[in-house]
């Protein structure tokens, strides 16, 4: 899917020479490195976000009286200390999912968030022999990409579109899309759009709510009279707790969601689990490194448990990695294949 959003200072002066001669150079080395891994002062929520800055300055001066010295350090030390500041400010990102759960994350008004996700299938479907009733079948997997881009609006709002596609592998037609015209790929597109209404800092304390439309851009199938492939629409809320203790205190968050769809099979396979709850938590364990993960109840199209890593990159960047494991696929050894490697990149900017 889908896939939010300082506690920053110097990280260290490594080194300060003086020289006589009337000269005297300051020399900063690695000046500022930033200390934010998505540590976000309007909310007091780790999010993800880390730039590291390295500067080297040397400044020279006569010093013809003291008083003209102590002086001109306070002003360099200002500038200094005022530059720090917008180095760090210009740090923090939004990060509107953990995994595939909407975080109470909000891209900042003005800015916007790209998001590339690739999901391989792993493992794939094995080849399977043609029987007296039904054709055989090579090996393939199916394999999500899923671009997404979000931009901040006011008053704590973000509006998205993502465009997930399937692809099968191995000249195997998705049976979604295709009827008519046989096709190995499913695209969709999905608006969306996403509101924190409640924030309290001090107690690390968040709320928000979203909804999203999915709706098919390549085919509708008709299976034994069902249409497949129906347009569905997505309504979440999401409560968020960040634990302040220390560096590296958690974030959990937890809320419902529930699914309107004209046809509750188009949803679901199973027929039943068109809403349910979700999950996510995420545990800083370095300053650029953090164990997250979350959860969609329900055996459906949202249905999975992703355990995995964020590493926070410069350049206001994100990679994530992990490997999603759908509800479904826990009944025994011959139970769905429905299992996914999950990559993502995004990017603030």
């Amino acid at each position: 899917m889908l896939h939010d959003k300082g506690q920053c200072g110097p990280d260290r002066l490594r080194s300060i020479c003086l020289t006589a001669a009337g000269v005297l150079r300051y020399k900063f080395d690695r000046a500022a490195q930033s200390c934010a891994a998505k540590n976000s002062e309007d909310e007091g929520v780790q999010l993800h976000t880390v730039v590291g800055a390295s500067g080297r300055f040397f400044l020279a001066f006569k010093k013809e009286r003291r008083v003209n010295t102590v002086k001109s350090f306070r002003v360099l030390s200002g500038l200094f200390v005022a530059l720090l500041f917008v180095v760090t400010a210009q740090t923090a990102m939004a990060q509107s999912t953990i995994f595939n759960i909407p975080s109470t994350d909000t891209v900042d008004k003005g800015k916007g968030y790209f998001e590339f996700d690739f999901l391989p299938q792993a493992p794939g479907f094995e080849a399977a022999a043609a029987t007296p009733t039904s054709t055989g079948l090579p090996s393939f997997r199916t394999i999500l990409y899923n671009p997404r881009l979000v931009v901040g609006g006011p008053a704590s709002t973000e509006f998205g579109v993502n465009f997930p596609t399937y692809h099968n592998t191995g000249g195997v037609s998705n049976s979604s899309c295709s009827s008519a015209s046989p096709t190995q790929t499913c695209a969709y597109i999905e608006p969306n759009f996403k509101w924190k209404f409640f924030k309290n800092d001090d107690q690390g304390l968040a709320i928000a709510a979203g909804a999203l439309l999915h709706t098919p851009l390549n085919g509708r199938n008709v299976i034994s009279g069902i249409q497949q492939n129906e347009t569905w629409g997505l309504f979440y809320g999401n409560f968020s707790k960040k634990v302040k203790t220390g560096n590296y205190g958690p974030r959990i968050s937890a809320g419902p969601y529930v699914v309107a769809d004209s046809n509750i099979v188009n949803f679901s396979v199973y027929g039943a689990h068109r809403g349910g709850v979700i999950l996510g938590y995420e545990q800083p364990v370095a300053k650029r490194v953090s164990f997250v993960t979350d959860w969609y109840s329900g055996k459906n199209y949202y249905g999975y448990w992703t355990p995995g890593v964020s590493i926070t990159l410069p350049g206001n960047g994100l990679f994530n990695a992990g490997y999603s494991i759908g509800n479904d696929s826990w009944k025994d050894s011959n139970a769905s294949k429905n299992r996914y490697l999950f990559l993502y990149y995004g990017v603030t900017f």
